[in-house]
């Protein structure tokens, strides 16, 4: 359970404090007999919820390190060449 302290205590504590939530504990500090704040740890950052790049930006950024890419686009190039159901763009 966490330790309740009041304003004043937690100002005169404040060093004390800040130790013993980095090692785990949760500090509620009241004002008039009421819960006002927690003192607890940041949340280590997660990878998982970071924002990843979305559109063209993302596909972009994930071609960049393929080495074969402009071998795979020649060969896409040419089939579409190839194909008899529609016109190939000219890209030349």
């Amino acid at each position: 359970m966490a330790e309740t302290l009041s304003v004043a205590e937690a100002k005169r504590r404040f060093s004390e404090l800040i130790e013993r939530v980095r090692h785990g504990e949760r500090i509620i500090v009241a004002r008039r007999g009421k819960p006002a704040v927690a003192l607890v740890a940041p949340e280590p950052p997660d990878d998982r919820h970071r924002a990843r790049p979305l559109g063209l930006a993302a596909v972009a950024g994930a071609l960049a390190d393929w080495q074969e890419l402009e071998a795979v686009v020649e060969e896409i190039y040419a089939e579409r060449l190839r194909a008899r159901d529609r016109r190939a763009p000219r890209l030349r």
